[in-house]
């Protein structure tokens, strides 16, 4: 894991500057705190933070091929490189290090952009061919690790960080682009390649970005697929599921030179992997978890039961509402962009804990519900089609009883508004995006409080999402078509990021996911519906395999999705801000702040806030207020850290690599 950096001149201006790159890498500081490296031509410049976990001694970037005609920035891991490697060495290729880095030098040499559908991992990279002026940056199936760029000046600046791109170019825009934040108050997040800063865009998932010659080509190099052509029964497909877990767990223990260690909620996805990885590491494996002061939202007892059974070296930090409030601005600052909900401060807390005890590498459940249908928006789609096709029927939204039982105030207790809400659009249930609609239309009532011509230059909800769709889309089951959306949307933009990759960098850790392993997302779309959501019992395939693997207790637990307290998190009980964090929550809610950020009405905002403070004691927060709450605060954030005044930070020391050519 590191973080990269990079600048191109594209006209013949100037070469970029040594202090401009050494700021860069100074911004991502925490991404490679380990070493530092950076090459300079006549056109380009690439920048490398390290964080050593493949190849310890021999690893260092910018690598280039043996006749520096090739060179590379890579963030990330290629858990296959072995594999590949023993290929390349027998088609005669010759490797000076041990480092996954240099093989995707040689795969690229051999094959071209069809090395990326070989390669089994996580990663951004950038190629630079000095001879030919061509720049490559490239990304992983499904957005594990981060790329940024824009293009200013006559020149392309990239970076794992915004904050990168800002502190190499000091010239570019520094403003929110309404589009980005009409989306992200849609979606929970933004769309590559959309992001909420103006000129500032993302590399796709799955997509490789090359300028040539002056030209620029985009195109995506993977998409998922929903085939639903697994031919054997369930029996079969547990045993093959597991396999391919076993296998891409196996890969993401083993391959790293450094202590592995293990997330565990206490779920399903959790517990799976951890045992997984016990299996593969044996003795001294260390887990970690994360619980709450507020018993609606801990998951102690079961976090408990796992570590038990397994025997781990466990440990648990403890997240109070006032630890969340006290770090938020921290939680804001890596991850880049508002949110609406405060989920990510309690795993930044988590991460640091990891870090503590001297691991740099945890894995994760991440990806299972999005690969094998295990959210509730799935089960509920399933309601809603169903009911649906018998829209009189009086027996068919009774169903929807079964939904979310695990919040306190759950949308489904009152049946009436339940059945009101959830039967909105009934007609359209054959159409793309209607799975997703319900919390669609809810993420979109925050727009009451946004300027009305912030709103205006939004594109206006989930048109060009649903414009964009693959071209396999129309012909995909609705439960596949509600996968695909979940992917686009939630997996990369939000859980892989905000409350990801920035989580764990923040704190120098990085995150492995065998549930996003290539095998494992190939199987995961060839099973039939059945397979993932029976009935509506979700991650049903999983949840057999466990058998074997689990307790009894995590089996049979009841759901309950992760989730943090939000607007209680910066209030107390009288009204008051939460303590130790009074003073930049003052500011944030501040008419000043506010009209000068620019995105929210500052009388919508005071009136938000003094409702917030007025029903704190009874903690009587809908789902839209909590949500406001923190995406307020959150915005604001942003603009206060990024927008408000040039970036100011330390440009790196003691650079091990420097090639200057």
């Amino acid at each position: 894991m590191c973080g990269i950096a990079g600048i191109v001149d594209l006209r013949g201006g100037p070469p970029p500057a040594a202090a401009a790159l050494d700021r860069m890498m100074g911004a991502m500081h925490h991404r490679g705190p380990d070493e530092y490296g950076r090459y300079r031509d006549r056109h380009a410049g690439l920048a490398h933070a390290r964080l050593s976990i493949i190849d310890l001694a021999s690893g260092q970037q910018p690598m280039a091929t043996a006749d520096g005609g090739l060179w590379i920035v890579f963030n990330g891991e290629i858990f296959n490189y072995v594999e590949l490697r023993d290929e390349l060495e027998a088609a005669g290729h010759r490797f000076r290090t041990r480092s996954d880095t240099e093989v995707i030098l040689a795969a690229w040499r051999a094959w071209g952009e069809e090395a990326l559908d070989r390669f089994n991992g996580q990663w951004a990279f950038a190629l630079w061919e000095p001879a030919a002026r061509r720049l490559v940056l490239a990304r992983d199936r499904v957005g594990v690790r981060p790329l940024y760029y824009a293009e200013h000046d006559g020149r392309v600046v990239f970076g794992s960080e915004v904050k990168v791109l800002f502190a190499g170019e000091p010239g570019l825009p520094r403003a929110f682009d309404p589009a980005g934040l009409d989306e992200l108050l849609t979606f929970w997040t933004v769309v590559a390649p959309r992001t909420v800063f103006a000129g500032v865009r993302e590399l796709e998932p799955g997509h490789v970005r090359v300028y040539d010659g002056g030209g620029v080509v985009d195109r995506a190099w993977w998409t998922p697929r929903f085939d639903g052509d697994f031919a054997g029964n369930l029996a079969e497909a547990g045993e093959a599921v597991r396999a391919a877990l076993e296998q891409a767990t196996r890969l993401r223990m083993l391959r790293a030179d450094v202590d592995v260690g293990s997330y565990l909620s206490g779920g399903l996805d959790s517990s799976l992997i951890a045992t997984l990885g016990l299996a593969a590491k044996g003795a001294g494996f260390h887990t970690f978890s994360l619980r709450f002061e507020d018993a609606e939202y801990d998951e102690g007892s079961f976090q408990q039961v796992m570590s038990r059974h397994l025997g781990t070296t466990h440990h648990e930090v403890v997240v109070s509402r006032a630890d969340i409030a006290a770090v938020f601005p921290r939680v804001i600052w890596h991850a880049e962009r508002p949110l609406l909900r405060t989920a990510p401060a309690p795993m930044f807390l988590l991460s640091r804990l990891v870090r503590e005890h001297g691991i740099k590498v945890v894995l994760t459940g991440e990806g299972a519900d999005e690969m094998f249908a295990g959210y509730d928006l799935f089960r509920e789609a399933a309601v809603r089609r169903f009911w649906a096709r018998a829209p009189g029927s009086t027996a068919r939204p009774r169903l929807l009883d079964k939904l979310y039982p695990y919040l306190a105030r759950s949308p489904v207790q009152q049946r009436a508004m339940a059945r009101a809400f959830f039967g909105q659009g009934l007609e359209r249930w054959r159409e793309p995006g209607f799975g997703h609609e319900p919390r669609w239309r809810t993420t979109a009532a925050l727009k009451r409080l946004v300027r009305a011509e912030v709103r205006a230059a939004g594109d206006g909800g989930a048109g060009a999402l649903l414009g964009d769709l693959p071209a396999a889309f129309p012909g995909w089951s609705h439960l596949a078509q509600d996968q695909y959306l979940e992917i686009r949307t939630l997996l990369g933009g939000y859980l892989l990021s905000a409350q990801g990759d920035r989580m764990l960098m923040g704190n120098s850790i990085e995150g492995r996911f065998p549930f996003l392993d290539r095998e494992v997302m190939a199987l995961a779309g060839r099973l039939p519906d059945s397979y993932k959501l029976r009935g509506l019992d979700e991650k049903h395939v999983l949840k057999r395999l466990g058998r074997d693997l689990l307790p009894a207790e995590i089996l049979a637990r009841p759901k309950q999705p992760y989730r943090a307290p939000d607007a209680l998190a910066f209030v107390g009980a009288g009204g008051e801000a939460s303590p130790g964090a009074a003073a930049w929550i003052e500011e944030a809610t501040s008419p000043e702040t506010t009209a000068a950020a620019g995105v929210f009405e500052p009388a919508a905002v005071t009136q938000l806030w003094a409702k917030c403070r007025a029903r704190a004691a009874t903690a009587q927060f809908s789902n839209t207020d909590n949500m406001a709450v923190v995406a307020v605060l959150s915005t604001h954030l942003v603009w206060m850290q990024l927008l408000r005044a040039p970036l100011e930070v330390a440009p790196a020391r003691d650079i091990r690599t420097v090639v200057e050519r």
